[in-house]
């Protein structure tokens, strides 16, 4: 039986770590597109691939001119639905990362979205139902998955069976490389610890 290639879109959070240790892919994909928090997102990422053994690949696009929200630095724009929202964020992330996995032959793109997403557009199934059909569309034919799309991260965590050693490498903070410990990903990331009863 052929072996099926597959990838995941790696930010080096929470969501997307606990799914790499789930779903095991031959591929992780991390990108830098301008946003604050990148370097450490990266070594989150590497860390895990490494030890998960999956080979990780770092895509550089500078989009942070295109940027709004927590994460570019600058303030939302009217109609962001949180803070941290980042205008078309996701269509672009699994654009680009379906950009490098058609070279590898990947047919299946796996994305950590969860149920708390779906605050925003682009964080819905719906969205990427239509995302997966405008990519399957195209040359390559590369399926857009998001297995924990009506999960909580605390589900998702308890279906990966991920060690907590491994997903305290997690990087969540939108504004900055260091913990700011006062963003939205910094407070889910704080939440999800007191509920996995780490101190």
């Amino acid at each position: 039986m052929k072996h099926i290639k597959t990838g995941i879109l790696l930010s080096g959070g929470m969501d997307s770590i606990a799914l790499a240790y789930w779903k095991r892919p031959t591929f992780a994909f991390t990108i830098n597109y301008g946003q604050k928090p990148a370097l450490a997102e990266i070594q989150a990422a590497r860390e895990v691939s490494k030890f998960l053994g999956i080979e990780h690949h770092v895509i550089e696009v500078d989009c942070s001119s295109l940027g709004s929200g927590d994460m570019s630095g600058n303030e939302p724009l009217s109609v962001a639905p949180v803070t941290e929202w980042w205008p078309y964020r996701n269509q672009l992330l699994v654009t680009l990362a379906s950009m490098k996995a058609v070279a590898f032959g990947v047919m299946e793109l796996y994305v950590g979205s969860v149920k708390t997403d779906s605050s925003h557009r682009d964080g819905t199934i719906e969205f990427y139902d239509y995302l997966s059909q405008l990519i399957r569309f195209q040359e390559g034919n590369i399926s857009i998955s998001s297995p924990a799309i009506d999960m909580s991260t605390m589900e998702l965590i308890q279906k990966s069976g991920i060690p907590n050693s491994l997903l305290l490498w997690a990087h969540s903070c939108h504004t900055s490389n260091t913990p700011c410990m006062n963003c939205n990903g910094c407070k889910k990331y704080l939440f999800t610890l007191q509920e996995l009863g780490i101190d």
